[in-house]
């Protein structure tokens, strides 16, 4: 919605990886020179970690789009949560070989006969395994062993292990030893520093066809390096939602004070189920203990008043004063959507004809 609203060609901040967006920080230039340094050995295994968002598949998807693939055949795994004969199959899958019904020494046999033949075809094969960290030992063991195979004393598998962090004390165990001496290069991608985070914005933006429009305000980028601690993934998250929310209040110029009312919607977003359905029985807990004023009656026995709801403290009332204060600007914003969605209903409907439905197999 927002695209169309700053005159945009796509979405510069989405959270699926494109290539298109890649952003040269000082880690991911170190670990692209990492990757370049270990492809040109042609054999091991290349570690890359980084914490949850970091960027790791976008750099994949960089990798990905800068190869020849008419001299690396290159096999992408993301299915990770496999046992060491899956992950073989697997392999032979991404080398074009059936694998249903086979025989764990038939497979080896065939994968190990197309990787001699796509090498003397002149083609190396590389295998790139997402989320690593997930694999078990036999899967591992399995790419281990895979990594023996050799034709004129050249390797003919090379492997690229993108994990988070916690996948570098899985490597320093006594049992991977084997697959530990074989890393030929490892990096850790850092967040990005505080003084990266505009030229990220810009450069993103710049791909996605911006022409100024909105102007971002200089007290912006250190609310967004707090907000996000220079995490890629946490930042577009952001971004995204902060032109949405320029959008809705056709905004020309993101400053500091619309990141402040984004990150209390995204707060509010997180909060827990539990929290949030608290809120109505906290007001009619605070109608019930602050009664409106009655009209006076004749009664025999005098009208006993209603306390005030046992436990009830500042302390709480403070807290259902920010759940509802939360409430209401979520409930504004989602009126202001809605609202706009209606204007541009009303804008561009014009007559069509029905439709000529036919349905194709995907």
């Amino acid at each position: 919605m927002y695209t169309d609203h700053y005159g945009l060609s796509g979405p510069p901040f989405q959270l699926t990886p494109d290539a298109r967006f890649w952003f040269e920080s000082r880690t991911h230039r170190k670990a692209m020179a990492y990757l370049g340094y270990g492809l040109a050995q042609g054999e091991g295994f290349i570690a890359i970690t980084g914490e949850i968002g970091a960027g790791k598949s976008t750099l994949v998807a960089h990798l990905m789009a800068r190869i020849d693939r008419a001299r690396l055949n290159a096999i992408h795994i993301v299915s990770t949560q496999v046992e060491g004969d899956d992950m073989l199959r697997l392999v032979a899958q991404g080398l074009g070989l059936p694998a249903e019904g086979a025989s764990k020494a038939g497979l080896i046999e065939r994968v190990e006969q197309r990787l001699e033949e796509e090498y003397r075809a002149g083609k190396r094969t590389l295998i790139v395994v997402d989320e690593a960290q997930n694999l078990p030992t036999s899967s591992l063991e399995e790419l281990r062993m895979l990594s023996n195979f050799q034709l004129g004393g050249r390797a003919l598998l090379q492997t690229v292990l993108l994990a988070q962090p916690e996948f570098r004390e899985r490597l320093a165990a006594p049992g991977l030893e084997q697959l530990r001496q074989r890393v030929i290069a490892s990096h850790h991608l850092d967040p990005m520093g505080p003084d990266e985070i505009e030229a990220y914005v810009r450069h993103r933006m710049t791909v996605a066809g911006w022409s100024g429009r909105p102007e971002f305000a200089p007290d912006l980028f250190d609310g967004l390096y707090r907000s996000s601690g220079g995490i890629p993934r946490r930042l577009n998250q952001l971004l995204g939602r902060l032109l949405l929310h320029g959008a809705v209040e056709r905004l020309d110029r993101i400053d500091a004070a619309a990141l402040d009312s984004v990150s209390a919607e995204l707060e509010g977003d997180a909060a827990p189920v539990e929290e949030k359905a608290q809120v109505l029985p906290l007001r009619a807990a605070a109608r019930i203990a602050e009664p409106e004023p009655a009209e006076p009656v004749q009664a025999v026995q005098p009208v006993q008043s209603v306390q005030p709801a046992a436990g009830a403290s500042a302390a709480a009332e403070a807290r259902i004063a920010a759940l509802e204060a939360r409430l209401d600007e979520q409930d504004a914003a989602i009126r202001r959507v809605l609202a706009l969605l209606v204007d541009w209903a009303e804008q561009d409907r014009v007559p069509q004809r029905p439709a000529d439905r036919r349905f194709h197999a995907v």
